[in-house]
């Protein structure tokens, strides 16, 4: 029997952004470690029908923000931890930051600042929010300041969107508060520039402080102070969790709090590079190992723990105290490339340049307090080459940031070129190419497989319909078929999934219109992710794009035959029901029948006309009887008709008689004033036939045309006197 690894399953509504990547991330770290697998599934428990879809693969299940459904993934009664969302229903643990201390310490700092007119802006829909708003409303109870719940102000979501809209709010409440606490970052870094472009000064007409610490917070105008969270330390918490209770540990369901750290920068009116310079309590500044202490501070933006060493955190720290007191005493420097490589740490630790300056403007502090205590000649010259070193220092610094800017232009310019090539690929492509996942070909995924429902009714078992190996990896064979449970096949997956660089992804590739399937990619846990832009979701909603023009044009295909073939048969009918609309009957040498049957429109009238020509060259007839029996009524259109009828049979020397004229038909010609020349009329095909026999005696034909001239005019003077009568009245 196959031997799978250990594999956990991640459930998350979505792949990219900042959040669930970092979250994605930490667990991703945490199952290297131990030579785990991870499989993440795009979806909420109730989307993806947890636990069917994979549950024969997975050994415990994170599910991350969204719980619609989890009660269903409990009954499975395997290892389950939710992430940031509480859900007593599951019974399980639920790993979250420390949010009301998080809040507590944020308000408290705004009332240090002697603020009391403390606002609350934050989409409440979330356990994290709502916790957060506790604690905001614990931290003004406890320092006497009455709760006002006109200063909380909702937004409709937790990104920029949110707050920009919230921002609105505010403004129409100018001068009744002077200071925010936001329950986002991404709502607070909407809310400036709004406020901003209203005329507010931040911090001196409203001090703001956000929460979580992204990136972009950092960069805002002026620079969020916040309050940090590690999302990777939620994700690795999580994944701690699940495999603890894999192994029989007992942990109990309820909350486990990941702590979260104040960060002061300017929006709340701090000068927290000045306040760390500065801090009481420092160590004297030639003390090395303080000096060392603080610039690592610095970089974190927060104290270092007593019993962390500053070469735990920055390794480089060493060479560059090392170099600067190497300029002091005039002694030979540490290589450059060591002084670079500082560099490089110091900025993989913050991009901040206000921090990284920091740092050098701490030395120059130091070695200023050094520099007095030599003689006149001896200072200047160590001030001289401190002055230097520290040029170089910021330069280097200043190139290692640059460096980490190109790095991100350059995935992102990568991103964009494979975006593109994907969607020139499913959207621009055939149907063979959309699923033999060729098109992963310009992607950074090492192995892909394509699984489509057998019957997307009871979405039951899936059916190989592509695959795709970069690195020689064994995939399944296209048409097999394996039940929801047991997709992807455990034994095809790629080795580097078990405690190697590369996640197992799952994507169901759904449409308005259809349930397709699943996508499995494995590639990299950051797989083409650049700030908040990720593209595997992006690849789904163009496979299934992809899918269903493929299923519309072989639809089309399908009609445009079954339309040929309609077409033939109507091409086919339209001949019988022209051969009986006006058939041809030979009914004696030389004199044809022609039943006409139904209304006579000016089509019918013009097929009449050519059928009568056509069959009297044919037959070489001299006679054309016309029976209009079957035919309920004539107007002058058709009578019209059957003059040219007479008049080209006449051309061929043939005659047309007119059978079937009854007594209403006469006196409708009679009221139309329609005379119907040298076309002769007979009641019935009898009377008709009675006097072709008598056409050699000329009496006889004399009598009964003169029968059928007073049948006309006994009806014409009829109706006459009808209308005579109706005019009198």
């Amino acid at each position: 029997m196959h031997s799978r690894p250990t594999t956990i399953g991640v459930l998350t509504p979505f792949l990219d952004g900042f959040y669930f990547t970092s979250v994605l991330r930490g667990i991703h770290q945490a199952a290297q470690e131990r030579g785990h697998r991870v499989l993440v599934v795009r979806g909420t428990p109730a989307y993806v029908q947890a636990p069917s879809l994979a549950r024969d693969q997975v050994d415990g299940w994170i599910v991350v923000l969204a719980t619609d459904g989890i009660e269903l993934l409990a009954q499975a009664r395997v290892p389950l931890v939710t992430v940031s969302s509480c859900a007593p229903e599951a019974g399980c643990p639920t790993v979250m930051p420390d949010n009301r201390e998080g809040v507590r310490s944020a308000v408290r700092h705004l009332i240090e600042h002697g603020h009391r007119r403390i606002a609350f802006v934050g989409c409440m829909d979330q356990d994290d929010i709502r916790a957060r708003f506790d604690g905001y409303m614990a931290t003004l109870v406890e320092s006497g300041i009455p709760f006002d719940p006109g200063l909380v102000f909702d937004a409709d979501n937790n990104w920029h969107s949110g707050g920009q809209r919230a921002a609105e709010a505010l403004i129409a409440r100018r001068g009744e508060l002077t200071a925010a606490v936001v329950a986002t970052d991404k709502n607070a870094l909407g809310m400036m520039p709004a406020l901003q472009a209203a005329g507010y000064r931040i911090p001196d007409d409203l001090a703001i402080i956000g929460f979580d610490d992204i990136t972009d917070a950092q960069w805002s105008t002026p620079p969020l102070t916040t309050v940090r969270q590690r999302f990777d330390a939620l994700g690795a918490l999580a994944y701690e969790l699940v495999l603890a209770r894999l192994a029989g540990q007992v942990v109990p369901s309820g909350p486990v709090l990941a702590p979260t750290t104040f960060i002061r920068r300017r929006t709340c009116g701090c000068d927290p590079l000045l306040g760390l310079l500065h801090r009481k309590g420092a160590a004297p500044d030639d003390d090395l190992g303080a000096i060392e202490r603080k610039m690592v501070e610095l970089l974190l933006r927060l104290p270092l723990p007593p019993e962390t060493p500053p070469t735990a955190v920055w390794p480089g720290v060493t060479a560059v105290i090392a170099g600067y007191t190497a300029a002091l005493e005039g002694a030979a420097p540490p290589p450059a490339a060591e002084i670079d490589e500082a560099c490089q740490q110091a900025v993989r630790l913050t991009p901040d340049v206000e921090s990284l300056m920091g740092i050098v403007r701490l030395l120059g502090r130091s070695g200023k307090r050094r520099c007095a205590r030599l003689d006149r000649e001896a200072a200047e010259s160590a001030e001289e080459r401190a002055e230097e070193f520290q040029e170089r220092l910021r330069l280097s610094l200043m190139l290692a940031r640059v460096e980490t800017e190109r790095q991100f232009v350059d995935e992102l310019g990568a991103l964009t070129r494979s975006d593109h090539e994907v969607s020139l690929a499913l959207l621009g492509g055939t149907q063979e190419d959309s699923r033999s996942l060729s098109w992963l070909d310009s992607t950074a995924a090492v192995w892909g497989c394509l699984a489509l429902w057998e019957d997307p009714a009871t979405r039951a078992r899936l059916v190989i319909a592509g695959a795709y190996s970069r690195d020689g990896s064994p995939t399944p064979s296209l048409g097999a078929a394996c039940a929801r449970e047991d997709f992807p096949p455990a034994e095809r997956l790629p080795a580097s999934t078990a405690g190697g660089p590369f996640m197992v992804t799952l994507l169901p590739i759904r449409t308005l219109r259809h349930d397709w399937g699943v996508l499995a990619i494995v590639g990299p846990s950051s797989i083409e992710v650049a700030g908040d832009e990720g593209t595997i979701s992006i690849w789904g909603a163009l496979l299934g794009a992809a899918l269903e023009r493929d299923a519309l044009v072989q639809s089309l295909s399908e009609q445009h035959a079954s339309l040929q073939e309609a077409y033939q048969r109507e091409r086919t009918l339209s001949a019988a029901v022209r051969e009986l609309g006006c058939p041809l009957i030979p009914l004696m040498p030389g004199v044809l029948l022609v039943p006409l049957v139904g209304e006579l429109d000016g089509d019918r009238a013009r097929q009449m006309l050519e059928r009568v020509v056509e069959g009297v060259g044919r037959h070489g007839a001299r006679c054309v009887l016309l029976d209009v029996t079957g035919v309920p009524s004539l107007d002058a259109q058709v009578a019209h008709a059957l003059g040219q009828t007479q008049r080209a049979a006449s051309l061929l020397g043939a005659r047309v008689r007119l059978v079937g004229v009854r007594p209403e038909l006469a006196m409708r010609l009679v009221a139309l004033d329609i005379q119907l020349g040298d076309l002769s009329s007979h009641q019935s095909l009898a009377s008709a036939l009675e006097d072709l026999a008598w056409t050699e005696v000329p009496s006889n034909r004399t009598r009964r045309n003169d029968a059928a001239e007073a049948t006309l005019r006994s009806s014409r003077n009829a109706t006459s006197d009808t209308g005579r009568r109706g005019g009198s009245e």
